[in-house]
C-alpha cells in the first residue's frame, strides 16, 4: 500500500507529549547547564533549581513545547515513515520492501530538515523561558534586566515580543546549530534503530520483542545523543543569548568562544543528562516513527500506542 499513513503520526502526537511531560524537567537541567549559568555539575543544578523555584521550576517553559507538539513530533515522524514508503514504491514498486542504508540515509535527513524548520521556534520560547530563573512580581517592568529576571509573561508574550523586536531572524535564531544538531542526529537514531530492529527480529517474525524495541531506542538515542550534543550546546546558548547580552555573532563565533573558554567540558557535563532527552524538542532522537515501514517494530516513544493507532486507523 503506497497511501499515506497516518497511524504514523498519530503516534508520533501522543509519543511526543508524554516524552515532553516525562522529560521536561530533565531537558531544564540540561538547558541549565548548556547555557553556562555557574552551577557546577547536574546534582548542582537540580539542587538549586528545587530550593530556589520549587518543583514548578523543573516545568518552566513546558506548555508551549507541549502544545506544538502534535505538529513538531507527528509531521517529523511522518515524514520519515512515509518517505521510506515513498523511495520503496519508487525503487522497488514496493512501498513494504525493507529499506536500503541510502533509503534510510535520506528519509532521516529529510525528517531532520523538516525539524528544524519546525522546531526551532518551539526550542528558542522553551528555552528563553527556562532561563527565567527569578520568581516574577508585580514590578517586574520597573526592575532592572539582569541574567535569571523575567522578561516574558509566558510563551505567547516571548514568541510575540522576539518576534516584534527582532523579527523572523530572531524566531529562528540558533536554527544553523539546529540543523548541525538535528540531520546527523536524526541519522544516528534512525539507522542504528531499524538495524537493531532487524538484528532482533525472530526469524520469520513481523517484529521484536518489546525488550528488545526498548533496548533498540535507547541504545540508539545514546548513539545518536553522544553525536549530537556539542552541536546541542551551542543552540542552547544561541538561543538563550539576546535577552539580557549579547555574546555570540553566529554559530561559528558561539562554538570559538565556548571552546576558548571552557575546551571540551562544555560539551561533556550535560551528557549525561541528554543521554534522557526530551525527544520532541531536543532534536526528536529519543522517540521513532510509528512504524519505520510497513513490517517494522514500533518506536520505544511510540510503542505503547502504536498497535491500538494501528487497529483504529486500519493499519498493518
Amino acid at each position: 500500500m503506497g497511501s499515506l499513513q497516518l497511524q504514523d503520526f498519530a503516534a508520533g502526537w501522543v509519543g511526543g507529549a508524554v516524552s515532553v511531560f516525562v522529560g521536561h524537567p530533565l531537558d531544564t537541567i540540561k538547558t541549565r547547564l548548556q547555557a553556562g549559568q555557574g552551577y557546577g555539575n547536574t546534582l548542582s543544578c537540580l539542587l538549586t533549581v528545587y530550593r530556589n523555584e520549587s518543583v514548578a521550576g523543573f516545568f518552566k517553559g513546558m506548555s508551549f513545547p507541549l502544545a506544538s507538539v502534535a505538529v513538531y513530533s507527528s509531521v517529523v515522524f511522518g515524514v520519515f515513515s512515509n518517505t521510506q514508503r515513498l523511495l520503496g514504491q519508487l525503487r522497488h514498486g514496493d512501498p513494504a520492501q525493507p529499506p536500503a542504508l541510502p533509503d534510510m540515509l535520506l528519509a532521516s535527513t529529510l525528517a531532520g530538515l523538516v525539524s528544524v524548520g519546525i522546531g526551532t521556534p518551539v526550542d528558542l520560547v522553551k528555552i528563553r523561558l527556562q532561563m527565567q530563573t527569578q520568581p516574577r512580581t508585580a514590578d517586574t517592568q520597573l526592575k532592572p534586566v539582569v541574567p535569571g529576571f523575567p522578561v516574558y509573561r509566558g510563551p505567547v508574550h516571548c514568541f510575540r515580543t522576539v518576534l516584534q523586536n527582532e523579527g523572523l531572524p530572531g524566531i529562528y535564531r540558533g536554527a544553523g546549530a539546529m540543523l548541525l544538531r538535528d540531520v546527523p542526529g536524526y541519522c544516528l537514531y534512525f539507522i542504528p534503530y531499524t538495524l537493531l530492529c532487524d538484528w532482533s527480529s525472530p526469524e520469520g517474525g513481523l517484529s521484536p520483542s518489546p525488550s528488545s524495541v526498548w533496548l533498540a531506542g535507547g541504545a540508539a538515542g545514546a548513539i545518536s545523543w553522544a553525536v549530537a550534543t556539542p552541536m546541542d550546546v551551542v543552540k542552547s546558548r544561541i538561543q538563550a543569548d539576546g535577552v539580557y547580552l549579547s555574546k555570540y555573532r553566529g554559530t561559528l563565533d558561539c562554538i570559538l568562544q565556548s571552546y576558548r573558554n571552557e575546551g571540551f567540558k562544555c560539551c561533556q557535563e550535560d551528557l549525561k543528562v541528554s543521554d534522557f532527552p526530551e525527544p520532541s524538542q531536543q532534536c526528536g532522537v529519543g522517540e521513532g516513527s510509528a512504524a519505520l515501514r510497513e513490517d517494522s517494530c514500533p518506536a520505544p516513544a511510540a510503542s505503547v500506542c502504536s498497535s491500538a493507532m494501528n487497529c483504529v486507523l486500519g493499519g498493518p
